[in-house]
């Protein structure tokens, strides 16, 4: 028969709330430290990675841009009057010289104008040269005149003497020698409003011709000015260079001050670089910079800072301090860096593929031999075009990623293969 035990039966239960109240406990546990564990570290091909190696020395800041050679001097040639395009000589790329013709235009009324102003200069011209005559025939009659009444003057002055000596003598009368001597002085008066008269009359003259001068020289630049302007429809560069653009065509109507070509002279170059506006900040004028042009490096120097900014970029002109190398000519493309400082003993790295001058980032630092990466804080400085200073956070000869690790941002630490 069965016996019934009691004991047993309570002693299973006490096991059985044993094991429920260790569960309770055990479970909140686990949880806790689970989560408290780190994932597992990823796995990145090291070959698929730029790793750069913290060093300390000199560091050569440098700002770089894109741009293109432009020349020093560039000429547009505007219509003097306004005309019609009646012929185009000279294609852009043809070389020029200064009294070379690029293009001709006509203005019949100019034309017209250009004769009627010398016709007019040719008359003026003769009226001065008609006046000059009689001036000149009324100018002998004043003098001849003069010369007869100076001729009588001297010939009553010495009558006047001999009877003052004969009338001494007793010889002849007082009354003739006072009838001379009144001769003499009226002759004498007249002679002295003759000289007055000859000399106002020389200044008249002179007055005249001036006045009729100043008509003539009148004409004269009227007439340049429609010669000028009659010879300004050939157009003509003034310099000798490269013809670089002509954009007008034949038949076109044009007005004064429109520009009809464009010439350049393509051995005097320079360097026009269009830098962020970021790291423009500490370009200086006289700066030294390096222009490439695809086909050689030349160096020059900074001549000018564009105050203002477009689009993001400011303009900096280079001028060359080398000769160009075959093929250079204006609009081609170039790249070129401007040399800003030498920084000496400090840490420096490669440039990471996120991170700006004087800004905190995080960074991937090799460890264990080379086998993992662990993600550490680094506070950057002044940045160049490949490098950048290290102010905090690595040591002289730690090894560091530079790549894009963004796809490992939830990672503190990655595995490299």
């Amino acid at each position: 028969m069965d016996i019934a035990r009691p004991d047993r039966a309570r002693k299973k239960r006490l096991r059985w709330a044993a094991y429920a109240i260790g569960a309770l406990i055990l479970i909140p546990i686990i949880t806790i430290a689970l989560s408290r564990l780190e994932p597992a570290a990823p796995t990145v091909e090291k070959a698929t990675i730029w790793v750069d190696t913290v060093k300390r020395g000199e560091m050569l800041r440098q700002v770089r841009g894109s741009g293109t050679l432009v020349p020093l001097e560039i000429r547009w040639i505007p219509a003097a009057t306004e005309g019609r395009v009646e012929r185009i000589v000279l294609l852009a790329g043809t070389a020029v010289e200064p009294n070379s013709v690029i293009l001709e235009l006509s203005n019949p009324q100019l034309q017209q104008e250009a004769l009627d102003a010398e016709m007019a200069l040719r008359r003026v011209e003769a009226e001065y040269a008609n006046l000059r005559v009689q001036l000149d025939s009324l100018l002998l009659t004043q003098q001849a005149e003069a010369a007869r009444i100076e001729s009588e003057f001297t010939e009553a002055r010495l009558t006047a003497e001999r009877d003052a000596e004969l009338a001494k003598l007793g010889l002849v009368s007082d009354l003739n020698y006072r009838v001379s001597k009144a001769r003499a002085e009226s002759l004498a008066t007249r002679y002295g409003l003759e000289q007055k008269r000859l000399g106002m009359a020389s200044k008249s003259a002179a007055a005249q011709l001036e006045a009729m001068q100043a008509q003539v020289e009148q004409r004269r630049a009227l007439h340049g000015l429609r010669r000028s302007q009659v010879e300004g429809l050939k157009v003509r560069p003034g310099i000798r260079g490269v013809l670089q653009r002509v954009p007008v065509e034949v038949g076109q109507q044009v007005l004064p001050g429109a520009n009809l070509a464009q010439v350049a002279d393509p051995t005097r170059l320079k360097a026009e670089l269009r830098i962020p506006a970021t790291q423009a900040r500490d370009i200086q004028l006289d700066q030294v910079a390096s222009i490439d042009t695809r086909n050689g490096v030349i160096p020059g120097h900074v001549i000018r800072i564009d105050p203002a900014v477009q689009d993001g970029t400011v303009l900096v002109d280079v001028a060359l301090d080398a000769a160009l190398p075959r093929g250079a000519r204006p609009d081609l493309n170039i790249d070129g860096t401007v040399e800003l400082e030498r920084l000496q003993n400090v840490l420096h790295v490669g440039r990471p593929a996120f991170g700006q001058e004087d800004s905190r980032v995080t960074l991937f630092k090799l460890t264990e031999g080379g086998r993992e990466a662990s993600r550490v804080q680094v506070v950057l400085g002044k940045s160049s075009v490949s490098t950048i200073e290290i102010r905090e956070g690595l040591q002289e000869g730690d090894q560091v990623i530079l790549s894009d690790m963004s796809n490992w941002d939830a990672f503190n630490r990655v595995r490299l293969n």
